[in-house]
């Protein structure tokens, strides 16, 4: 036997008495549930390669930092040291060989007495370095501006050349106007 559908009113009565799922709670913040983990974490193993990375010219020397990047910090069991991966631009790895315990050293010092005693080379691309702080940015040398008299008579000779041609002969000849002595 077919049952047949409930009507506006009784759909109205049967909800009104029927308790429907309460909304779920919203889930906890995730960084201040973390925090205490992470910090312990942060104590237990302590710096990783990524500490390294911003300070990597400081570090190792200007030459080094442009051939080798600090590429993952793999901690050692308790009272022994680490390893160091570093990736290598290829022919610089004979380099960094022979000088890998100097790397060692200066790594230690950063990251504290024994951390790493070990160095793993892999060999690949290394990513350029970012501008170094010391180096002056590059200055714009845009011309000082003509005074009034030089500008009239640069736009009255530029009046018979093509309009396509005339914005570049007009920065052309303030440069020169610019640079060469006005005492004529």
């Amino acid at each position: 036997m077919r049952r047949s559908l409930p009507t506006d009113a009784e759909v109205r009565d049967i909800l009104s008495r029927k308790r429907t799922r309460p909304a779920p709670r919203p889930a906890p913040p995730a960084g201040r549930a973390l925090t205490k983990m992470v910090r312990e974490l942060d104590e237990r193993f302590g710096k990783g390669a990524g500490a390294l990375e911003p300070r990597w010219r400081e570090i190792v020397g200007e030459r080094l930092a442009r051939v080798t990047r600090p590429q993952k910090l793999t901690r050692g069991k308790p009272g022994q040291g680490g390893t160091l991966e570093l990736r290598v631009a290829g022919p610089a790895a004979l380099l960094v060989q022979h000088q890998s315990a100097e790397i060692l050293e200066r790594v230690n010092l950063f990251l504290g007495p024994g951390s790493v005693e070990r160095l793993r080379i892999a060999q690949g691309p290394v990513a350029p370095l970012q501008s170094s702080p010391d180096k002056p940015k590059r200055v714009d040398r845009r011309p000082p501006p003509l005074d009034a008299a030089a500008e009239a008579e640069l736009v009255k000779s530029l009046e018979p050349a093509s309009d396509r041609l005339k914005s570049a002969l007009a920065r052309l000849g303030r440069e020169v106007l610019s640079r060469t002595p006005r005492d004529r």
